[in-house]
Protein backbone atom coordinates (compact mmCIF):
# COMPACT_ATOMS: atom_id res chain seq x y z
CA UNK A 1 0.00 0.00 0.00
CA UNK A 2 1.61 3.36 -1.25
CA UNK A 3 -0.08 6.06 -0.51
CA UNK A 4 1.35 9.62 -2.55
CA UNK A 5 0.21 13.44 -2.89
CA UNK A 6 -0.18 15.52 -5.96
CA UNK A 7 2.81 17.22 -7.01
CA UNK A 8 5.75 15.04 -5.20
CA UNK A 9 8.46 15.90 -6.67
CA UNK A 10 9.93 19.39 -6.12
CA UNK A 11 13.22 20.20 -8.03
CA UNK A 12 16.14 22.44 -7.33
CA UNK A 13 15.69 22.04 -3.23
CA UNK A 14 18.58 23.50 -1.46
CA UNK A 15 19.89 20.74 0.66
CA UNK A 16 21.30 20.68 4.71
CA UNK A 17 24.56 19.11 4.54
CA UNK A 18 25.62 17.38 8.22
CA UNK A 19 29.40 16.26 8.25
CA UNK A 20 29.51 12.93 9.78
CA UNK A 21 32.74 11.98 12.46
CA UNK A 22 34.50 10.64 9.61
CA UNK A 23 34.07 14.05 7.44
CA UNK A 24 31.86 12.87 4.38
CA UNK A 25 28.72 14.94 4.09
CA UNK A 26 25.95 13.61 5.27
CA UNK A 27 22.86 14.77 2.24
CA UNK A 28 19.47 13.97 4.66
CA UNK A 29 18.00 14.07 8.01
CA UNK A 30 15.86 11.03 9.68
CA UNK A 31 13.62 10.87 12.02
CA UNK A 32 12.79 7.60 13.71
CA UNK A 33 8.89 7.66 15.32
CA UNK A 34 7.21 4.66 17.13
CA UNK A 35 4.86 5.20 20.07
CA UNK A 36 6.81 6.52 23.48
CA UNK A 37 10.74 7.14 22.12
CA UNK A 38 11.50 4.20 24.23
CA UNK A 39 12.48 1.17 21.80
CA UNK A 40 11.62 0.81 18.73
CA UNK A 41 12.50 3.97 17.47
CA UNK A 42 15.90 4.20 20.00
CA UNK A 43 16.92 0.98 18.01
CA UNK A 44 16.94 2.60 15.00
CA UNK A 45 18.39 5.81 16.10
CA UNK A 46 21.74 3.93 18.00
CA UNK A 47 21.98 2.21 14.46
CA UNK A 48 22.24 5.13 12.27
CA UNK A 49 23.71 7.35 15.08
CA UNK A 50 26.80 4.79 15.09
CA UNK A 51 26.73 4.66 11.18
CA UNK A 52 27.22 8.82 10.87
CA UNK A 53 24.12 9.64 9.31
CA UNK A 54 22.15 12.68 10.73
CA UNK A 55 19.24 11.09 12.97
CA UNK A 56 17.24 12.12 15.40
CA UNK A 57 14.05 9.70 17.05
CA UNK A 58 10.34 11.03 18.64
CA UNK A 59 7.27 9.41 19.70
CA UNK A 60 3.58 10.33 18.85
CA UNK A 61 1.90 9.23 22.20
CA UNK A 62 -0.10 11.51 24.45
CA UNK A 63 2.93 9.90 27.76
CA UNK A 64 5.54 7.60 27.70
CA UNK A 65 4.59 3.92 28.54
CA UNK A 66 6.90 1.43 29.79
CA UNK A 67 5.56 -2.09 31.04
CA UNK A 68 5.14 -2.81 34.37
CA UNK A 69 4.46 -5.35 36.98
CA UNK A 70 1.09 -6.03 34.65
CA UNK A 71 -0.85 -5.27 31.56
CA UNK A 72 -2.89 -2.90 33.80
CA UNK A 73 -0.12 -1.23 35.51
CA UNK A 74 1.63 0.54 33.43
CA UNK A 75 4.84 2.65 34.23
CA UNK A 76 3.54 5.92 32.87
CA UNK A 77 5.60 9.36 32.65
CA UNK A 78 5.61 12.18 30.50
CA UNK A 79 8.01 13.15 27.21
CA UNK A 80 10.88 14.70 28.35
CA UNK A 81 11.61 12.56 31.70
CA UNK A 82 15.08 12.02 31.52
CA UNK A 83 16.11 7.79 30.94
CA UNK A 84 18.32 7.95 33.68
CA UNK A 85 15.50 8.85 36.15
CA UNK A 86 13.10 6.01 34.67
CA UNK A 87 16.36 4.07 34.93
CA UNK A 88 17.20 4.66 38.86
CA UNK A 89 13.25 4.68 39.70
CA UNK A 90 12.20 1.47 37.94
CA UNK A 91 15.86 0.19 39.32
CA UNK A 92 14.56 1.02 42.47
CA UNK A 93 10.62 -0.13 42.60
CA UNK A 94 11.84 -4.23 41.36
CA UNK A 95 15.50 -4.57 39.69
CA UNK A 96 14.97 -8.08 39.31
CA UNK A 97 11.58 -7.80 36.90
CA UNK A 98 13.11 -4.51 35.22
CA UNK A 99 16.21 -6.73 34.56
CA UNK A 100 13.92 -9.75 32.95
CA UNK A 101 12.08 -8.25 31.08
CA UNK A 102 14.73 -5.81 29.06
CA UNK A 103 13.83 -2.36 30.87
CA UNK A 104 16.84 -1.46 32.35
CA UNK A 105 19.22 -2.48 29.19
CA UNK A 106 16.58 -0.70 26.89
CA UNK A 107 17.15 2.58 29.08
CA UNK A 108 20.71 2.32 29.92
CA UNK A 109 20.62 2.35 26.20
CA UNK A 110 19.07 5.22 25.75
CA UNK A 111 20.26 7.38 28.14
CA UNK A 112 23.93 6.60 26.16
CA UNK A 113 21.72 8.41 22.99
CA UNK A 114 20.44 11.61 23.98
CA UNK A 115 18.88 12.90 27.71
CA UNK A 116 15.31 12.13 27.18
CA UNK A 117 11.79 11.24 24.68
CA UNK A 118 10.98 13.65 22.86
CA UNK A 119 7.23 14.06 21.07
CA UNK A 120 7.17 14.43 17.74
CA UNK A 121 3.97 17.13 17.73
CA UNK A 122 6.11 19.43 19.86
CA UNK A 123 9.29 19.09 17.59
CA UNK A 124 8.72 22.35 15.25
CA UNK A 125 12.14 23.72 17.33
CA UNK A 126 13.99 21.33 15.89
CA UNK A 127 14.12 22.05 11.84
CA UNK A 128 13.07 20.12 9.06
CA UNK A 129 13.67 16.45 8.05
CA UNK A 130 14.33 14.63 4.97
CA UNK A 131 13.16 11.22 5.83
CA UNK A 132 10.72 10.14 8.43
CA UNK A 133 10.37 6.32 9.56
CA UNK A 134 7.96 4.63 11.54
CA UNK A 135 7.42 1.48 12.81
CA UNK A 136 3.36 1.69 13.66
CA UNK A 137 0.73 2.03 11.38
CA UNK A 138 -0.84 4.54 13.72
CA UNK A 139 2.48 6.27 14.25
CA UNK A 140 2.36 7.04 10.47
CA UNK A 141 -0.85 8.12 10.45
CA UNK A 142 -0.29 10.28 13.27
CA UNK A 143 2.81 11.95 11.73
CA UNK A 144 1.08 12.47 8.71
CA UNK A 145 -1.67 14.16 10.30
CA UNK A 146 0.55 16.33 12.31
CA UNK A 147 2.78 17.39 9.23
CA UNK A 148 -1.15 18.26 7.51
CA UNK A 149 -2.36 20.27 10.20
CA UNK A 150 1.36 22.52 10.25
CA UNK A 151 1.78 25.58 8.43
CA UNK A 152 3.17 23.81 4.81
CA UNK A 153 5.01 27.61 4.05
CA UNK A 154 8.72 25.80 2.84
CA UNK A 155 7.32 23.54 -0.09
CA UNK A 156 10.10 21.37 0.97
CA UNK A 157 9.09 17.68 0.50
CA UNK A 158 9.57 15.16 3.49
CA UNK A 159 9.37 11.24 2.70
CA UNK A 160 7.35 9.81 5.59
CA UNK A 161 7.51 5.62 5.53
CA UNK A 162 6.14 2.67 7.88
CA UNK A 163 7.98 -0.64 8.17
CA UNK A 164 5.38 -2.38 11.00
CA UNK A 165 7.81 -3.90 14.03
CA UNK A 166 6.20 -5.53 17.19
CA UNK A 167 6.79 -3.24 20.10
CA UNK A 168 9.34 -5.94 21.92
CA UNK A 169 13.08 -5.81 21.91
CA UNK A 170 13.73 -9.09 19.47
CA UNK A 171 11.69 -7.16 16.79
CA UNK A 172 12.84 -3.77 17.67
CA UNK A 173 16.72 -5.21 16.61
CA UNK A 174 15.34 -6.72 13.64
CA UNK A 175 13.03 -3.38 12.53
CA UNK A 176 16.65 -1.18 13.91
CA UNK A 177 19.02 -3.26 10.97
CA UNK A 178 15.98 -2.65 8.34
CA UNK A 179 15.67 0.85 9.09
CA UNK A 180 19.35 1.24 9.01
CA UNK A 181 19.56 -0.58 5.44
CA UNK A 182 16.79 1.45 3.66
CA UNK A 183 18.18 4.92 5.26
CA UNK A 184 21.55 3.84 4.04
CA UNK A 185 20.19 3.01 0.32
CA UNK A 186 18.15 6.41 0.40
CA UNK A 187 21.76 8.22 1.70
CA UNK A 188 23.12 6.81 -1.53
CA UNK A 189 21.22 8.16 -3.76
CA UNK A 190 21.34 12.17 -4.90
CA UNK A 191 17.84 12.72 -4.99
CA UNK A 192 15.20 10.05 -3.24
CA UNK A 193 12.53 11.71 -5.06
CA UNK A 194 13.83 9.68 -7.93
CA UNK A 195 14.66 6.78 -6.75
CA UNK A 196 11.65 5.75 -3.72
CA UNK A 197 9.66 3.27 -6.10
CA UNK A 198 12.88 1.33 -6.91
CA UNK A 199 13.98 1.60 -3.50
CA UNK A 200 11.11 0.34 -2.08
CA UNK A 201 10.35 -2.33 -4.33
CA UNK A 202 13.92 -4.01 -3.60
CA UNK A 203 13.42 -3.87 0.04
CA UNK A 204 10.63 -5.79 -0.19
CA UNK A 205 11.60 -8.23 -2.76
CA UNK A 206 14.68 -8.63 -0.81
CA UNK A 207 13.04 -8.71 2.76
CA UNK A 208 9.19 -9.69 1.70
CA UNK A 209 8.80 -6.81 4.78
CA UNK A 210 6.09 -4.26 3.22
CA UNK A 211 6.67 -0.81 3.07
CA UNK A 212 4.03 2.01 2.89
CA UNK A 213 5.14 5.79 2.18
CA UNK A 214 4.02 8.84 1.68
CA UNK A 215 5.35 12.40 0.96
CA UNK A 216 4.31 15.04 2.68
CA UNK A 217 5.64 19.12 2.92
CA UNK A 218 7.15 21.32 5.15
Amino acid sequence: RTRKTANATVAGKARRFFVSRGGSAMKFRYAMVCSSNQNRSMEAHNLLKRQGLDVASYGTGSHVKLPGPSMREPNVYDFGTPYKQMFDELRRKDPELYKRNGILQMLKRNLSVKLAPQRWQDNAGDGVFDVVMTFEEKVFDSVLEDLNNREQSLMKTILVMNLEVKDNHEEAAIGGRLALELCQEIEGNESWEDTIDDIVAGFEKQHRRKLVYSISFY
